[in-house]
């Protein structure tokens, strides 16, 4: 069974990221997560990183089709 939330060790294994880029996806709200227990733990829900995932492909298209329009 796949875990609905995943660490950001694991989100950092899914996009090949270091902990730090992880971090900061999170706090600056780009990667919607949540914090858990006594020790403030982020956990990310799999389907928000498959979301984050989505838009990023979005964005890529987007500034692809942007700079093709001007060259």
């Amino acid at each position: 069974m796949t875990s609905r939330f995943l660490t950001l060790a694991d989100v950092q294994e899914v996009l090949n990221i270091s902990s730090p880029q992880a971090y900061s996806l999170v706090r600056s709200g780009e990667l919607p997560a949540i914090q858990v227990g006594g020790r403030g733990q982020w956990r990310v829900e799999s389907v928000e990183l498959e979301n984050y995932i989505a838009r990023q492909y979005q964005a890529t298209r987007a500034k692809v089709e942007a700079s093709g329009a001007e060259g």
